[in-house]
């Protein structure tokens, strides 16, 4: 449930729109000249723009333009991205490992190119383009093109850890942080009450059981595929044919195809640029039915394995069916404790708990179709 590089709206969390200080401005020309090559090394501060993207409590993010006048090489950026990291830091070693994460997808061409790194940020390629917004994912060219876009993610070998524990060893943590929450205010208190009835530990027992019967893949995954995280391109010169990027790493492991597929399938579901509260809209009618799947399933399949015979894909595609329902109930559970937790600790306006009750009872909805 975050993105950034498509982001045109310059506000703070809360709705305050961000200042530039002078002292960033200066930052920004600085880390320009030392980490690009060409024009940037000899520009003075007045020949570069400095412009606000987005802020948040994880990254701040800044366009920096050369001015028109300005000569630089056809092969050299005229504007990049500039993401300063904010107040909440995952750690050095989840810093390091998304930043190598970044750069090997960059080299790839399945992310922005990657610029310069430094302790406090990095520079990216500044990518015109625009979020999909949760309508379009159900479009059948976009929803094929992000199926291919997932596999050649999937198919990708990486530096990391190879098992699978991504997945529960996160849920565990937030399981453990949300025991010793509390909430005073009394609307929250008796949604949390609520989502405590839910009896959330031993639910959880249950659906790792389930998913240890599930035959799926380990690939790495993004593993939060949403349409915040898919930048529409305005244009790409070195890939004309691609139309779509996925973007914002921050979640991407080894892990189960199944989470994959099935967590972006939730996504159908919910809308997170609904203006009045809880700032989120849920319909679960928009959930892909089995032909929206198998759809996205072929995709999938030609992209990883064109030679495949028909009737291989077919069998292939109704194994996922099971497969991916059932770990999107995972994405219900994962996304709802997250949302629990984000209750006590964001000061973004939005209704996470409202949000978590959303997740569970679709999650209890959906459960009893895929046990």
């Amino acid at each position: 449930m975050a993105s950034a590089n498509g982001l045109t709206v310059p506000l703070s969390p809360g709705g305050r729109r961000l200042e530039l200080s002078e002292e960033l401005r200066k930052r920004a020309y600085t880390l320009c000249r030392e980490y690009l090559r060409g024009a940037w090394k000899n520009i003075r501060p007045e020949q570069m723009r400095v412009s606000v993207v987005s802020g948040g409590l994880s990254n701040l993010l800044y366009k920096c333009s050369l001015i028109d006048t300005v000569q630089a090489e056809s092969t050299e950026p005229r504007q990049v991205l500039l993401r300063i990291y904010g107040a909440i830091l995952q750690g050095v070693d989840s810093i390091v490992l998304e930043s190598v994460m970044f750069a090997i997808l960059a080299e790839r061409s399945l992310g922005p190119r990657l610029y310069g790194v430094f302790p406090q940020g990095r520079l990216e390629e500044y990518i015109p383009s625009r979020r999909l917004v949760t309508s379009e994912l159900s479009v059948p060219e976009i929803s094929s093109e992000i199926a291919v876009k997932m596999a050649r993610f999937h198919t990708m070998e990486m530096p990391f850890n190879k098992e699978p524990v991504w997945l529960f060893k996160t849920m565990d943590k937030y399981m453990s942080q949300i025991s010793s929450l509390s909430f005073t205010k009394g609307d929250l208190v008796e949604k949390f009450n609520k989502l405590k009835s839910f009896h959330l530990e031993e639910e959880m027992k249950s659906l790792k059981t389930l998913l240890e019967s599930t035959p799926s893949p380990v690939v790495f995954c993004h593993n939060d595929v949403q349409e915040g995280n898919i930048l529409l391109l305005s244009s790409r010169t070195s890939h004309p044919s691609d139309k779509l990027m996925l973007i914002d790493f921050e979640y991407s492991s080894y892990n189960y195809r199944g989470f994959d597929m099935g967590n972006h399938f939730c996504e159908w579901v919910y809308n997170y640029h609904h203006d009045e509260w809880p700032f989120y809209k849920a319909q679960l009618c928009d959930y892909p039915t089995r032909e929206q799947q198998l759809h996205f399933f072929r995709s999938y399949l030609m992209e990883i394995c064109p030679e495949l015979e028909e009737e291989e894909r077919c069998v292939q595609e109704a194994a996922m069916v099971i497969e991916v329902n059932r770990f999107a109930l995972a994405s219900h559970f994962f996304w709802g404790l997250w949302s629990i937790l984000q209750a006590k600790i964001s000061t973004i306006e939005f209704g996470y708990l409202d949000y978590a009750l959303s997740r569970f009872e679709a999650y209890f909805q959906q459960k009893p179709l895929w046990s």
